[in-house]
């Protein structure tokens, strides 16, 4: 498992070749983004994933950042590797219900606070990009989309 208390970025956590592949990849699937966003997004999201790495209890991004997320697992291979190497265990991602789907036998959306995450990357010693994160916890008070209620699972 890495060492993170070295890293300053998340973009430090993988090679250049996979950053600009990831990156690339958030460009094209969402060209709405101005042309700095994906970096960034990218970084966050590789941030996000390395706190998660050795949280407690469940940590979940803002809606961009889960773009960064959602685009690493697409990379199968390239996602399990850093998930062992960073974590020594596959991170998870797992939505939570849709409101309209809880119920009795369907537990609550977790509703997890946006703040813990950003305190998590910064106790794991990597920089905060904070206009991905503000309103985020605003969003996810009104959403049921998927990158509103995604989060990581340390238990599984």
């Amino acid at each position: 498992m890495l060492t993170i208390d070295q890293v300053s970025t998340g973009r430090a956590l993988v090679p250049d070749e996979l950053f600009a592949q990831l990156t690339a990849r958030i460009a094209h699937d969402h060209p709405e983004l101005a042309a700095d966003l994906p970096a960034r997004i990218m970084d966050q999201a590789l941030a996000f994933l390395a706190a998660c790495a050795t949280a407690t209890e469940p940590l979940g991004p803002s809606d961009l950042v889960d773009v960064g997320w959602h685009t690493f697992i697409l990379h199968t291979r390239q996602y399990a590797d850093f998930c062992q190497r960073v974590a020594g265990r596959f991170i998870h991602h797992q939505p939570d219900p849709p409101s309209e789907e809880t119920g009795p036998s369907v537990p609550e959306p977790l509703g997890v606070p946006i703040s813990r995450a950003v305190a998590a990357i910064r106790a794991a010693g990597l920089a905060i990009d904070q206009e991905l994160w503000v309103g985020a916890a605003e969003c996810q008070s009104k959403c049921n989309q998927c990158h509103a209620g995604c989060h990581d699972s340390p238990t599984r």
